[in-house]
């Protein structure tokens, strides 16, 4: 594994500029009753707002653009369990290129319906029992696609930091800044913006408490793999880092924490109950971190907080906020 950082804040600024006018600059959102739960005033970046619903369309948006005229004629492949599924099939629309998605059986049904909709073909498996890489990659292989990864790939990265380049120009004096965590395209892209806008910053990282790849990884010195966890936020049921993605989170990132299921559906719960925001499990982990962290180390802080996507079946929304 090379330690050479793939991609810089260079990239991010590049990004933003390439995703102008297709991606929305989402809002940023207060709660008083949110603030006093957590003894600190919260600024969300809503994520949950953005087009499919998830910040994921940044970096595919970014990386597919970033094609040569022969790849985007050939076409692209992704793998994932919705949210860059769904981010891959509209980017790959909207710049005329035909896009193959790998897809587990049990995605959350409205994240597959969209993803369809959107034009793409959808190849599904076994998340438990099969290998989505070694799918995608042979299908690249056998069709001359071109792999558009969810989070290990430095167009990907750089796009999804642009989310936090521009949390931190609208909100200034933040002191903290608290990232859901899968394989880490959007932590490692918020360090690289974070550290060039916000060097004194406190960055962290959140990921599901079943799914603590990124702890266990930064507690070794190097990426750690994991089966495959079980828990609500299907966004981050990943098992390692990236080899992009694990340096600038080894470097940059000052700690990763976890948060448990019933943290979740309660920060979910919150949200909806107070600031009347549709967020999924995996787009509160940084809340559900922040609300236990701000008492203590962070009492009166400004803390930033990036809710990752709102993508989430209906019943199981409801589901999960009587479940606390």
């Amino acid at each position: 594994m090379s330690d050479a950082p793939a991609v810089t804040y260079a990239d991010v600024e590049a990004a933003a500029a390439r995703i102008q006018g297709f991606v929305h600059r989402t809002p940023i959102v207060t709660s008083r009753r949110i603030d006093a739960a957590a003894g600190a005033q919260i600024f969300f970046k809503c994520e949950n707002l953005q087009r499919i619903g998830a910040f994921k369309i940044r970096g595919a948006y970014n990386a597919i653009a970033r094609l040569s005229p022969e790849q985007q004629r050939k076409g692209v492949v992704a793998f994932s369990s919705g949210n860059h599924a769904q981010a891959v099939a509209l980017a790959a629309r909207a710049l005329g290129v035909s896009a193959t998605i790998v897809m587990p059986h049990d995605s959350p049904a409205s994240k597959l319906a969209a993803t369809k909709e959107y034009g793409a073909q959808v190849v599904g498996y076994d998340r438990y029992t099969e290998d989505r890489l070694a799918i995608a990659a042979k299908l690249a292989e056998e069709k001359g696609l071109s792999l558009v990864p969810p989070f290990d790939h430095p167009d990907v990265i750089a796009g999804a930091g642009t989310a936090a380049k521009e949390l931190i120009e609208d909100v200034s004096g933040l002191d903290a800044l608290f990232v859901p965590l899968g394989g880490g395209g959007l932590l490692s892209g918020t360090a690289l913006s974070a550290r060039a806008l916000a060097p004194g910053i406190e960055l962290y990282g959140v990921e599901p408490e079943a799914g603590d790849d990124g702890v266990q990884s930064l507690r070794a010195g190097r990426i750690v793999t994991i089966p495959t966890p079980q828990t609500i936020a299907d966004g981050a049921q990943t098992t390692s880092l990236g080899q992009h993605t694990f340096p600038i989170i080894r470097d940059l990132v000052d700690d990763v924490f976890t948060a448990s299921d019933a943290e979740l559906a309660s920060a979910m719960r919150l949200l909806a109950v107070n600031a009347k925001l549709v967020v999924e499990p995996t787009g509160v982990l940084g809340l559900a971190a922040a609300l236990r962290r701000a008492p203590g180390d962070l009492a009166g802080a400004r803390i930033g907080v990036v809710l990752t996507g709102g993508n989430v079946d209906l019943d199981r929304y409801a589901q999960l906020l009587t479940s606390v």
